[in-house]
C-alpha cells in the first residue's frame, strides 16, 4: 500500500498479493487520483491490534472480518515535486478503527473490502 501511494500504481508492488476486489480498486484509484493531484503519501503505515470478529471456514471461499487499528501518525501527504508537506486538518484521525474483510483464496488470505470508521483506536 505504501509504495502504491508513494507512486501512484501498484505496479512493481506486492498489492495485488494481498489485495483483491473493492480494496484493490479503491486503493489504486486513491493512489492515482491523488497522484494526478501532484501529491504522494510518504512514509510508513501501522496496522496495530488485529482481531477477528468473524470468520466463516465452512464456505467455497473462506472469509474472515477483522478489526484493527490504522495508525497513520507517519505517513504523509506530501507534494511530489519539494516533496513538502501537504497541510492538512488538525483535527483528522491519525489512529482510528478500520474494519476489513478477508477472504481465503489458493494463494493465501487477501483483503477484500476496508471500511474505516470514523472512530480513534
Amino acid at each position: 500500500m505504501e509504495k502504491t501511494f508513494a507512486t501512484g500504481t501498484s505496479q512493481g508492488t506486492d498489492l495485488r498479493k494481498y489485495a483483491a476486489g473493492t480494496a484493490l480498486f479503491v486503493a489504486e484509484d486513491a493512489a492515482k487520483k491523488r497522484h494526478a493531484k501532484g501529491q504522494m503519501m510518504a512514509g510508513n503505515v501501522v496496522v496495530d491490534i488485529p482481531t477477528v470478529t468473524k470468520i466463516d471456514i465452512n464456505r467455497k471461499v473462506p472469509s474472515a472480518t477483522l478489526s484493527s487499528c490504522l495508525d497513520i501518525t507517519k505517513w504523509n501527504v506530501v507534494e511530489r515535486a519539494s516533496n513538502k508537506p501537504v497541510p492538512l486538518p488538525s483535527e483528522r484521525l491519525t489512529r482510528y478503527v478500520i474494519t476489513s474483510t478477508v477472504e481465503k483464496w489458493p494463494d493465501g488470505w487477501k483483503v477484500i473490502k476496508d471500511d474505516p470508521q470514523v472512530k480513534p483506536c
